[in-house]
């Protein structure tokens, strides 16, 4: 099925790591004065390589839905021609996309939230916080995020691949209730913040934080103990309700350890929301 495509024009671009070449990318679609979309969702672009072939790659915004633009966060892959597409493309360029699209979304109603993402996987996480903080447009100055608690895990090898390092740490410098905590797979002697992958992180704030939500369905479950039949009709009958999400974005290998850690506190699956990219 042919899907409506539409013009986006690059209005602005940053390199926000040399050593990663990874790229801050701006677009505008000029033809439409709102282009709207839920924090976290993802756009598909579309262009023609060298071989006459129409290539389409998937990329998350990486920024909340403001007017007719969105942000994307690029990583150069090397023989990759979608990403060398982008991060080659001038300043005034175009590249046709498609979308919105993806339920990757903060669930409503909001919750105490986990966000986890590792390398680009961090655009989605941008878009999140830049709803739930806004600094610019209409509803810039609001705080959508009513008082609730919300932890950004980021994990890289390298300190240079910390995208967006300076936002996250104002706005957690301005808000109390957003905690930022990076942790580095590959750092150097001279790094003095955390060492090791993002899961290791998830103890001490699910610990600290409690589990509502699997104190209630033990309760529910240890009621009716005597009919295991009837304990799944009820579980799959009932629409679950959760005080607290985690939001995991990045590589299969990355998700899988997360959602396996936290299936091991005894999280609900629908607790675990997950997008990843390779």
């Amino acid at each position: 099925m042919l899907r409506q495509t539409y013009t986006a024009r690059l209005v602005q671009k940053a390199c926000i790591s040399d050593i990663a070449q990874c790229y801050h990318l701006e677009f505008q679609i000029d033809e439409m004065p709102t282009f709207d979309f839920a924090a976290g969702q993802f756009i598909s672009t579309v262009a023609v390589d060298g071989r006459g072939k129409t290539q389409t790659r998937a990329y998350s915004i990486a920024s909340a839905s403001s007017a007719n633009r969105f942000d994307l966060c690029v990583n150069r892959v090397e023989n990759g021609f979608f990403s060398n597409h982008l991060c080659d493309l001038p300043e005034g360029g175009t590249v046709q996309v498609h979308g919105p699209h993806g339920n990757f979304t903060l669930r409503s109603p909001l919750t105490d939230s986990i966000f986890v993402a590792t390398g680009t996987g961090i655009a989605p996480m941008r878009s999140f916080t830049q709803w739930l903080f806004p600094e610019e447009g209409e509803h810039a100055g609001e705080d959508r995020s009513e008082g609730k608690q919300f932890w950004l895990i980021y994990g890289t090898r390298y300190e240079s691949e910390l995208y967006y390092r300076d936002y996250f740490d104002r706005i957690a410098a301005e808000h109390e209730n957003f905690h930022y905590i990076t942790t580095l797979s590959r750092a150097g002697d001279e790094w003095e913040g955390h060492r090791g992958y993002v899961q290791e992180y998830l103890g001490h704030i699910v610990e600290t934080r409690g589990h509502a939500a699997t104190l209630a369905s033990a309760a529910v479950a240890g009621a009716v103990a005597e009919t295991a039949v009837a304990v799944e009709e009820m579980l799959q009958n009932q629409t679950p309700t959760f005080d607290i999400h985690t939001y995991i974005c990045g590589l299969n290998n990355m998700v899988s350890a997360v959602r396996e850690r936290l299936t091991g506190f005894g999280w609900h699956k629908k607790q675990i929301i997950f997008e990843r990219y390779d």
